[in-house]
């Protein structure tokens, strides 16, 4: 069973008449998704593929009982679409757009604890349930449905890894794309919980990677809480110290966030450690049937 969205997931696109709001709105549209609206303000009434445009969140969830938006805005404005898409009181917010001042999102943060809207992202490639629905900028082609939950910092690293496991036979049940900044709404505990619940999730991969200490606090989760098989990769094992490799929150400072510190966390959880994303895999047919 998915998690987060479904084939009843009906979607708002913020910033639909962008350059990248039109093209990924095609793109989910083409996989089935159910794009019931677009916002882009002062451009209401127009129609972008079909989907009606509206100037507001608030007016397009009202005429389309919409329940679900991703964003595709300039950094400079995606702070303030979030605020918007959580005051209309939406159930998931996916925002895509990278480089969200850090400072904006810890005050959005507090800003969402007694909110229903869950947010993930920034700098989130969004998420899919395969052969439901796909809610961001993934290449729907290289996922199945099945059994196996995925939760990412990286995204291209995402793809090779679910590539090996739809080869293998096995499927996703819903693959999220938590985003890499520093700061985000939505993290590896969170959605562990959720995996952990679902019935018909029997096994969980952790994509992470070098910076902060998510990782690390994730693997303490596991031990203590799941019962299902999870398997764990870190990106940026062969990173010089004390510089940036890509996204925002990979940095490590103070000897902290390395990925040897990272897979030491793991291994001491028992979380099965793949090396190379073509071993994921085999892994999974030690542990599943």
């Amino acid at each position: 069973m998915s998690i987060l969205v479904n084939k009843d997931t009906r979607l708002i696109v913020q910033g639909i008449t962008g350059r990248d709001g039109a093209f990924h709105t095609r793109s989910m549209l083409e996989y089935g998704t159910k794009v019931v609206a677009g916002v882009t303000p002062g451009k209401g009434g127009q129609l972008v593929d079909g989907i009606p445009v509206f100037n507001s969140v608030y007016e397009a969830k009202k005429a389309t009982d919409a329940n679900t938006s991703i964003i595709f805005v300039p950094a400079r404005f995606a702070i303030d679409a979030i605020y918007e898409a959580v005051d209309a009181k939406l159930d998931l917010v996916v925002c895509v757009t990278e480089g969200v001042p850090t400072l904006a999102m810890i005050k959005l943060m507090d800003y969402l604890k007694d909110k229903k809207t869950r947010l993930i992202g920034p700098n989130s490639p969004g998420l899919i349930s395969p052969e439901e629905t796909k809610v961001g900028i993934m290449p729907g082609q290289i996922f199945k449905k099945g059994k196996v939950g995925v939760i990412s910092r990286s995204g291209t690293l995402t793809y090779e890894i679910c590539s090996h496991i739809t080869q293998a036979g096995y499927g996703e049940s819903t693959v999220i794309g938590i985003g890499g900044d520093p700061i985000i709404g939505t993290n590896f505990i969170d959605l562990l919980k959720l995996f952990n619940s679902d019935p018909e999730t029997e096994a969980i991969v952790i994509v992470g990677e070098i910076g902060g200490n998510d990782e690390e606090e994730a693997a303490k989760f596991v031990k203590r809480k799941i019962k299902k098989p999870v398997f764990g990769f870190i990106a940026g094992q062969t990173a010089p110290p004390d510089k940036r490799m890509g996204h925002a929150g990979a940095i490590i400072t103070g000897g902290k966030g390395t990925a040897k510190e990272k897979i030491s966390a793991f291994e001491s959880a028992g979380i099965e450690v793949i090396y190379e994303p073509s071993e994921i895999g085999s892994k999974l047919k030690t542990r599943l049937t």
